[in-house]
C-alpha cells in the first residue's frame, strides 16, 4: 500500500494511523508520572508520524507501520526528555546504582544481589529499593531507552543514517550484544521484560501474575534497566 508514502495525502495517513499513536502514548504513559500528559505525547506522536510519512522508503523492506513506529515513539522521547522531570539526585543516583552493580558483577562473575548493592552505595536495602522506584517513577530509564540506541543510532530505514555496510555490522553486533545481556538477566527480570514488553502487560497484571505488588515489579523493572546499562556500558554510557 505503502510503496511511496510522500505521494500520499498526509491528512489520510494521519487518519489511518491515528490509532497507532495513540496505542503507543498509553503504552509510555503507564510508566510515566502524573505530570506527563497523554495529550503532549498525541501531539509529538502525530509529528512523528508525519515525518515518518516523509522519510519513508518501501524499498528499504521494512512496513511502513513498523518504520512509523519507531518514529512515533522515538518523537515521543524527544518530547519527554525536553521536559525532563527528574531531579539531579535521581540522574546521579541512577549512575551510582549502574556502577555499583557493574563493580559487583565484575568482582563476583555473578548478578548482583540487593543486599550487596545496598551495602556498597552505604544504605539500607529498603532505601535501595526507594532508589530503583524515584528511577522508574521520575524517568524513562529503561529497557525502551537501551533498545532506542539502535532505533536512533544505528536506524537502517534512514536515508542519512546506517547506510554503510560498516553502520550495519555495529547495529549488528549492538543487537547481539543486546540479546546476550538480556538472556544473562536473573529469571524473575527477564520474565518481567518479557511481559511488559512483548506480551504487553501493565505492571499491576504482571505483580497478578508474579504475585508480587506493583511497586515492586517497577523495582525489578528498574532494576533490570540498571543491570542491562551497567552490561552494556561500552554502548550506551
Amino acid at each position: 500500500m505503502y510503496c511511496n508514502v510522500e505521494k500520499q495525502d498526509y491528512e489520510q495517513v494521519v487518519r489511518e494511523h491515528a490509532t497507532l499513536v495513540k496505542r503507543i502514548a498509553y503504552h509510555l504513559l503507564g510508566r510515566l508520572p502524573d505530570s506527563v500528559q497523554l495529550d503532549d505525547l498525541i501531539q509529538a506522536g502525530m509529528i512523528g508520524l508525519l515525518e515518518a510519512a516523509r522519510k519513508y522508503d518501501g524499498g528499504k523492506g521494512a512496513s511502513f507501520e513498523t518504520y512509523a513506529g519507531i518514529r512515533i515513539r522515538g518523537s515521543m522521547l524527544d518530547e519527554i526528555r525536553r521536559g525532563d522531570w527528574a531531579p539531579r539526585s535521581v540522574h546521579r543516583n541512577t549512575r551510582r546504582v549502574t556502577q555499583a552493580i557493574k563493580q559487583i558483577e565484575n568482582e563476583k562473575g555473578r548478578d548482583a544481589e540487593d543486599s550487596e548493592v545496598a551495602e556498597a552505595l552505604g544504605i539500607s536495602q529498603d532505601e535501595y529499593h526507594g532508589l530503583l522506584q524515584d528511577s522508574a517513577n521520575c524517568r524513562l530509564f529503561s529497557y525502551e531507552e537501551i533498545l532506542e540506541k539502535s532505533e536512533a543510532g544505528y536506524d537502517v530505514f534512514d536515508a542519512e543514517v546506517g547506510s554503510s555496510p560498516q553502520d550495519h555490522t555495529v547495529k549488528d553486533k549492538f543487537q547481539s550484544h543486546l540479546a546476550e545481556a538480556i538472556r544473562t538477566l536473573p529469571e524473575r527480570e527477564q520474565l518481567v521484560l518479557s511481559l511488559y514488553y512483548d506480551e504487553e502487560l501493565n505492571l499491576k497484571e504482571i505483580g497478578a501474575v508474579l504475585g508480587v505488588s506493583e511497586s515492586r515489579v517497577s523495582q525489578i523493572h528498574s532494576q533490570a534497566a540498571h543491570r542491562l546499562r551497567s552490561r552494556l556500558s561500552e554502548w550506551v554510557g
